[in-house]
């Protein structure tokens, strides 16, 4: 899991982006497909409660928490190479609100804007020491949390991606294993207590996101999101200690291919949701587990594509773009094959 050579990539990142996608669109489809109320009793209500107990409030925090690492690592880079990485994170995030500007008109909620947004107020947050950018981030966090403002968690959950990139956090995760895995064992305690706490006040009946929920419900959801960043915490160090493993990295190299496109692999996730609504009429009809169906022909669809796309091109598609809009200039595309004599 070192830097790749040349473009001094960490990998890990590249996992646990395409980890954090697999959990988002499981959510995201349904309200893009308005998916049915579950039956008492039935297998789509027990999905529909794992959901909530286990995906809601833990994906979006990692993608949002891995956007702040990226915010870092690009304005670092970019100077270390003597360019003024203030002015091409500017363009950068300028041309990322307006890919998210056209993409909030088919999926509202979506990140990208707000990501835009968030990473244009946090960039006096730079040069500001790690240990403030840490402890305003935690306390943020926990501030938020607690009163589940999740559109608001964003900004913390950013400026704690910041912290970790000044702390360099992601560099040589091997020589940190045995800090990883006492701080993931830690975590994992607390996190079980969160989930039984919120357990607890699971509604006894199936709620229906789509005309508002009650006030218990709610309450239920409101737990969720606020003990989301820790079961996110827990969720990456289990990755982490995973990939330690020779034979479940090379299971998940796809997730390597998923994660270095991500934003191709995040936008088109909603165009083959509104695809698969449109050519078998799923708008209003599809249950709980139908749409987790429709969620891993995605998968198979995007995972098999982005290992395709990655042995012949250097970006995917959309990042190749993003990187033009950037730099200003146009980077080779095809990856070179060299002759070997």
């Amino acid at each position: 899991m070192r830097p790749t050579e040349g473009t001094k990539r960490l990998d890990i990142l590249d996992y646990l982006r395409g980890f954090a996608l697999l959990g988002i669109i499981l959510v995201n489809i349904l309200p893009l497909l308005a998916v049915k109320e579950p039956g008492f009793g039935t297998a789509d209500a027990s999905y529909q409660r794992f959901l909530f107990l286990f995906v809601e409030g833990r994906f979006y925090t990692l993608f949002s928490f891995l956007f702040g690492v990226g915010f870092y690592l690009f304005i670092s880079r970019a100077n270390a190479k003597g360019k003024n990485g203030y002015v091409l994170f500017l363009r950068r995030i300028a041309a990322l609100f307006i890919l998210g500007w056209f993409h909030v008109k088919f999926h509202p909620g979506e990140a990208l804007t707000v990501y835009a947004v968030t990473g244009l107020l946090l960039l006096v947050f730079y040069k500001v020491k790690k240990e403030i950018n840490l402890v305003i981030g935690l306390i943020l966090l926990i501030v938020l949390s607690i009163m589940a403002f999740k559109l608001f968690m964003v900004v913390p959950l950013m400026l704690l991606g910041i912290a970790a990139g000044q702390y360099q956090l992601f560099d040589g995760v091997e020589k940190k294993i045995n800090k990883v895995s006492i701080f993931t064992g830690l975590l994992l305690v607390v996190g079980i207590a969160g989930l039984v706490y919120q357990y607890q006040y699971a509604p006894s009946s199936p709620f229906d996101l789509n005309n508002g929920v009650d006030e218990a419900t709610y309450m239920f959801l409101s737990i969720g999101i606020m003990i989301g960043p820790l079961i996110t915490a827990v969720y990456v160090g289990v990755l982490i200690l995973l990939l330690r493993l020779p034979l479940i990295q090379k299971l998940l190299s796809p997730l390597k291919s998923y994660g270095r496109m991500a934003l191709t692999n995040y936008i088109f996730q909603t165009v083959f949701i509104y695809l698969a609504g449109y050519l078998f009429n799923l708008f209003g009809s599809l249950t709980y587990l139908q749409s987790l169906l429709v969620c891993l022909t995605i998968y198979i669809i995007q995972l098999i594509f982005s290992v395709i796309w990655l042995r012949f091109f250097q970006f995917g598609p959309l990042e190749w773009i993003w990187r033009v809009v950037t730099y200003l200039e146009v980077p080779p595309m095809r990856k070179v094959i060299k002759e070997v004599h």
